[in-house]
């Protein structure tokens, strides 16, 4: 299908995001920049592969509000789908994750995030700005705990991105609104699911913080990120949200609660090839808590200056560790035996995973074959970088032999 061609090609060109909008070439983000990779695509195309993913009824839904979120694999690669309408029609814009979910170190990210991992108790913030890499370093951490110890981890996201297999731990992601109408219900049905870790994809509203930290505080391990430049700005963003009235028992409702916080960049080292995060980490010490009562957030870099003995990082900081790093680890190089497509549609739209999509027709002049529902991460993991055809096809044989 049209729509899985235009991802592999993203894919095989290293992007990151894919940017499709009618009458217009497509649009690549490659190591953090903008490049053309196709001439422009016919409006009556995109409308129709639009129309093959969201189904009948999701269009429906999604001509009523003009916009709509899908979480989707494709050919191995686990894609965040935005569609909605511009002054030429149609547009999606659409993020490349990682095939599957990676602990901290292979997603190269310093150790000292197991830190965020080892509470009981408390509240996680993963921060940054938008395409910073928030859900995988969220994802790395839920990875590093189900690696690691026997929890029960209840994911709350909008959408579904990445999906978990348990490991040590018993994972339960539900996706607003499939699965709950909104976060704030979510949360409150969550501490009703006995759960050790709550994760929350991102804290947007007033609401939507008060229920984290008070979660947070009744004896969870809330995980959860929200857009910032600084870790300064985040907690003054979040504290900001509130009444004026209720700023100051919501920071020192913070200041108790607080495990960590990070935020992030994505840095591209040219030496490497490689874009990896950067990252500072803001720790509870007495310092840290004390300015964050006290509502003093321009004295936050200062804190995290002075605090690098107690395991605290700055951008400069962490810059220097990063310049010391020399086996940064890559993406694994993975095959599949066929394509795969299981997306989550928006509110009433979407269908069982495994149901194709409503509406999806076989492209001009191919047979109509049906496809079978196979798990996301059903893929082939090649360990070296080379591979002679002898060993594919022994790769390729057992997959077949895995095959219902």
């Amino acid at each position: 299908m049209v729509f899985d061609e235009w991802v592999e090609k993203a894919r095989v060109l290293g992007a990151s995001d894919l940017h499709l909008e009618a009458n217009t070439p497509m649009f690549v983000r490659i190591r953090g920049e903008l490049q053309t990779a196709s001439t422009a695509i016919a409006a009556d195309r995109l409308v129709q592969a639009s129309q093959d993913l969201l189904g009948a009824e999701g269009w429906q839904l999604f001509k009523e509000r003009g916009s709509a979120d899908v979480a989707l694999s494709i050919r191995g690669v686990r894609c965040r789908a935005s569609f909605f309408q511009t002054v030429r029609g149609v547009a999606i814009a659409i993020r490349l994750l990682a095939p599957s979910t990676q602990d901290i170190r292979a997603c190269n990210l310093h150790p000292d995030f197991r830190k965020l991992t080892e509470a009981s108790t408390g509240l996680v913030i993963i921060s940054g700005p938008t395409g910073s890499g928030k859900s995988t370093t969220l994802a790395a951490l839920i990875e590093e705990i189900n690696g690691s110890r026997a929890r029960h981890i209840v994911t709350l996201e909008s959408p579904l991105e990445y999906l978990f297999a348990n490991r040590q731990s018993f994972i339960r992601q539900r996706e607003i609104p499939t699965h709950a109408p909104s976060f704030e219900q979510g949360i409150v049905d969550a501490l009703r699911e006995n759960p050790d870790v709550l994760v929350i994809s991102e804290m947007r509203t007033p609401e939507v913080m008060r229920l984290t930290l008070n979660a947070a505080e009744t004896g969870h391990l809330v995980l959860a990120t929200m857009h910032s430049a600084n870790c300064a700005e985040a907690l003054s963003r979040l504290c900001m949200s509130f009444p004026a009235d209720l700023q100051a028992s919501v920071r020192a409702q913070l200041a108790d609660c607080l495990v960590g916080m990070s935020c992030q960049r994505l840095d591209f080292l040219s030496a490497h090839r490689l874009r990896v995060p950067r990252c500072e980490i803001l720790l509870p010490s007495s310092g840290a808590r004390g300015t964050i009562r006290a509502g003093n957030f321009s004295q936050i870099p200062n804190v995290l200056q002075s605090g690098g003995d107690e395991g605290m990082w700055t951008f400069d900081r962490y810059q220097r560790w990063m310049d010391q790093v020399t086996d940064w680890a890559r993406p694994s190089a993975a095959i599949t035996t066929y394509s795969t497509r299981t997306a989550a549609r928006p509110a009433a739209s979407r269908a069982p995973s495994g149901v194709p999509a409503a509406g999806a027709a076989p492209a001009s002049g191919a047979k109509s074959v049906p496809r079978k529902a196979v798990p996301v991460d059903d893929v082939i993991e090649i360990a070296g970088e080379d591979m002679d055809l002898a060993q594919l096809a022994e790769l390729a044989k057992k997959v077949v032999e895995r095959k219902p």
